[in-house]
Order: structure tokens, then C-alpha cells, then sequence
């Protein structure tokens, strides 16, 4: 099995998804605390190893299901370019480089990695029982912002970067808020996602929202949940302006403006998708492409306020 088969079972360029929120959550925990000279590398190993053992993990449990959908008939799994032994040690191997890095961090680090792996694996049995399967995989993101933010304050406060110090929460409200809204980001994302297998899932049982609601509910969730996020990335950067930084001078305006092409995507574009096979994958490449450039929007924001 060569690098390029890894790379594509576990679809790499969806990193690009995750990515630009845990830098936010280092860009953030690094300006309040400070970090290591290699805590930056360790961390984004650990993103990487989070991310390939979610896929995985997801993979593996759903083999089943995708031999049944022509559209994924095809994966590593079911089309059997990949057994199930080899994607195992492919999980073990990503379980391993979260934990040695979560490990090289610092200890509190270490023993939080149970969370994100819980989750991962709870993931995929979630769409078997209710469309609550969307905002399960938001929450499975909105962990990375908190988890890079978490390893940089833990170096400080030990337990009281989770547990809270004398002066209260130390994650409340900055990446509180921001936690949230990628949750609800990826979620909104997710909902438009499943437009593709609605018959499919359907037929086997799969309880995704659109197969569960139809077209004008689903447009109308993925307007709630855009809203939402922009709200949560809105209340974020209010808040920090009220205590007289400027951190954010760039964040809300990115946020309202992603928020806004994100719904007209999810509008304008999920209505002409309907049309036919070829507008869907359009609307789909569109959608994968406006969710994608929204992270990147807002750590840019960052960063171009000067917040390192």
C-alpha cells in the first residue's frame, strides 16, 4: 500500500477543513501564554494523527454501507483496493501519533486524548439512529480549536486550562464561541453533503437529515446553522472588543462576509443542484470549496491584525 493510496482512503485535502481552526487555536493560546519552539509541530502532528484516525475509523465502520451506494461502491474498503487487517493498522498508526505527540506536549494533553477518540468512534453509528449525526461531526471539529488552544494553556495552568482558575474559565467565552461555531460550520456543511445520497440512504436506513426532511427543510437548517456559526464567531469578536483589543478588527467582517457566500451557496446554488447529476457534483465542489475558505478566512483575519 504506497503513500498516495493512504493519502487518497484518507482524503487529505479534507485536512484543509480542520487545519485553519487549530492554527487559530495555537494563534490564540500562543498569544496569551506563549509556546514551546517545537509545540507548533507537535501539534500539528497530533491534528494529523486526530484527522487519519477519524477517517479511518469511519471508513472501517461503514464499509458496509458504502458496498451498498454506487457512489462509494468504489472506496478502498468495499471495492477491496484496502482490507480491513491493513486499515486497522492504519488506525493504530494515527492513534499512535496523536497520542506521542499529545504525549510531547504536556500531560494533560496526554490524558484528553481519550475525548477526541470517543467521539471519532461514536461518529459513524450516529447516522444509524438520527440525523443528529451532522452535528456530531460538527462537534468532532469543533474539538480541534479547543485541543490546539489546550495544549498551549495547559503548559501554564495545568488542569485549570479545562478546569478553570480563580478568575473563572479561561476558554470562555473566545474559544467557547469558536468551538461552537466550527461545530455548527461543519454540521451546516454536512447537511448539504448528504444531498447527495438521499435516495441511497433512504433505502438502507440512513438517517441523514435531507433523506429524513426533504430539500426545503434541508435549505432551510443549513440557513439556521450558517446563522448560527456566524453568530457564535460574531459574539467571539464583540467580546474581545469590549475589553479594548483589537484582535478581532478583521474577524467579524470575515465572518459575515464567509457567512453570507456560505448561504447563497447553500440557497441559490443547492436549488439549481437539483437539476441533474452533473449540477450536483457542481454544487457540491462549490460548497466544499466556500465551507473550506471560511477557516482560512478567519485565521487570515487573525493574522493580518497581528495576533501571533
Amino acid at each position: 500500500m504506497g503513500i498516495k493510496k493512504i493519502l487518497e482512503f484518507v482524503k487529505v485535502e479534507h485536512t484543509l477543513f480542520s487545519l485553519p481552526f487549530v492554527l487559530i487555536g495555537y494563534v490564540l493560546a500562543n498569544a496569551e501564554f506563549g509556546s514551546g519552539s517545537l509545540d507548533l509541530m507537535w501539534i500539528l502532528l497530533a491534528a494529523v494523527g486526530a484527522r487519519g484516525l477519524a477517517m479511518v475509523l469511519n471508513r472501517i465502520i461503514d464499509s458496509e454501507i458504502d458496498a451498498e451506494n454506487p457512489r462509494t461502491a468504489s472506496r478502498h474498503l468495499p471495492s477491496g483496493l484496502m482490507s480491513k487487517q491493513t486499515a486497522w493498522v492504519l488506525a493504530v498508526a494515527f492513534l499512535a501519533t496523536l497520542s506521542f505527540s499529545a504525549w510531547m506536549l504536556n500531560e494533560v494533553a496526554l490524558q484528553m486524548v481519550w475525548l477526541p477518540v470517543l467521539a471519532f468512534m461514536i461518529y459513524p453509528y450516529t447516522k444509524r439512529v438520527s440525523w443528529i449525526c451532522h452535528l456530531w461531526l460538527g462537534l468532532c471539529l469543533g474539538l480541534a480549536p479547543a485541543g490546539a488552544w489546550v495544549a498551549l494553556a495547559a503548559d501554564v495552568h495545568g488542569w485549570g486550562a479545562i478546569t478553570g482558575v480563580d478568575s473563572g474559565f479561561l476558554w470562555y467565552p473566545e474559544i467557547f464561541f469558536i468551538s461552537i461555531g466550527v461545530a455548527l460550520w461543519i454540521a451546516a456543511f454536512d447537511v448539504n453533503y448528504a444531498r447527495m445520497d438521499v435516495n441511497v440512504d433512504r433505502e438502507q436506513g440512513i438517517n441523514s437529515f435531507p433523506s429524513a426532511y426533504g430539500d426545503k427543510a434541508t435549505t432551510g437548517m443549513s440557513v439556521a446553522l450558517t446563522i448560527s456559526w456566524a453568530l457564535c464567531f460574531v459574539l467571539t469578536g464583540l467580546n474581545e472588543s469590549t475589553d479594548g483589543r483589537d484582535s478581532y478588527s478583521l474577524w467579524i467582517p470575515a465572518a459575515v462576509l464567509m457567512a453570507l457566500v456560505n448561504l447563497v451557496v447553500m440557497t441559490k446554488g443547492a436549488q439549481a443542484s437539483l437539476d441533474s447529476e452533473e449540477a450536483m457534483g457542481g454544487f457540491q465542489k462549490t460548497l466544499f470549496n466556500a465551507s473550506m475558505l471560511t477557516g482560512w478566512a478567519l485565521l487570515a483575519s487573525l493574522v493580518l491584525a497581528g495576533v501571533m
